[in-house]
């Protein structure tokens, strides 16, 4: 095992329990989590509020971690607005900053995970990193005023602003990807966006390239991470259905304006040339989900 230590915040999230299997099998790390574990019981792990400073302080004093992957944060919209502003800005942002002066004071590199939702998502060309940004929904809004923070507070950071994950959550988190799989499965109608379009990327993906750039000697860098291929989630389901054998018929193309208040990005597909150039591969959406059917 390589003497490299990683602490990882979120845990039990639907990334960070992949990350806890990725990275336990060669380097030391410590987890940590809010309310549930989730598999971060299987490893090293912590329970613990971002929020609280002196908490926080006291892990990375104790555990003198060399990199820091964080990836806790109050992701969904509907939570967001049952939270309220406060909460989701304390965790979203005053806890990002709280983390990396840690790391400028403890000496250890931040790797944080932002979202393509900064960026306009209107223009119809695949983004590059100095494209355009316009957040539009305050979870997009305080992701990016987390990376604000940690560029005003140090270099020694690495931002990736993820694309949509796929794939099926483990213990007790489920992403999209599960219902639609489960509802398919049990022949039940799929409603799914057709006019919002991404570069989808896997969650075994994720994990294992945020565990590449690990390796690497790189900072001060903001890297898109996601897939190659521009689809809709209209496409990403009937790629299901044809890789699982399921009947396509039951997917059901709807628009974002159908949907209340929604939050409507049509497209930040993702320009991923930097992640190519550092050496990351990847597998096309047809192969990545048989990875996750394991056929």
């Amino acid at each position: 095992m390589s003497s490299l230590k990683i602490l990882i915040t979120g845990g039990s999230g639907l990334l960070g329990q992949y990350l806890n299997i990725e990275l336990a099998s060669k380097y030391e790390i410590l987890t940590l989590y809010h309310f549930t574990a989730g598999n971060s019981s299987n490893y090293s792990s912590r329970q613990v509020d971002i929020k609280e400073e002196k908490s926080v302080e006291d892990i990375f004093k104790e555990f003198q971690p060399q990199i820091v992957i964080h990836t806790a944060a109050i992701s969904n919209q509907e939570k967001a607005t049952r939270f309220g502003d406060k909460l989701i800005y304390d965790t979203n942002v005053r806890a990002t900053e709280t983390i990396a002066r840690l790391c400028l004071k403890y000496d250890a590199k931040l790797i944080y995970t932002s979202t393509d939702l900064v960026y306009a998502g209107y223009r119809g060309t695949m983004l590059k990193e100095d494209a355009k940004i316009a957040p539009i929904s305050l979870y997009a809004e305080t992701k990016l005023m987390g990376e604000i923070k940690i560029k005003n507070t140090f270099n020694n950071y690495i931002i990736l602003r993820t694309s949509l994950l796929y794939g099926f959550g483990l213990s007790h988190r489920l992403c999209h990807f599960d219902k639609i799989f489960v509802d398919l499965k049990n022949k039940r109608r799929v409603r799914l966006f057709k006019d919002q379009i991404r570069t989808p990327l896997s969650l075994k993906e994720a994990a294992r390239i945020i565990r590449f750039l690990c390796e690497l000697d790189l900072k001060g860098e903001t890297i898109n991470l996601g897939g190659f291929e521009k689809i809709s989630r209209v496409q990403l389901g009937r790629m299901l259905c044809e890789i699982g054998g399921f009947d396509p018929k039951l997917i059901v193309p709807i628009s974002m304006k159908d949907v209340r208040n929604f939050p409507a990005v049509y497209d930040v597909s993702l320009n991923t040339e930097k992640l190519s150039l550092l050496g990351v591969h990847r597998l096309n959406v047809t192969d990545s989900i048989k990875e996750i059917l394991r056929i």
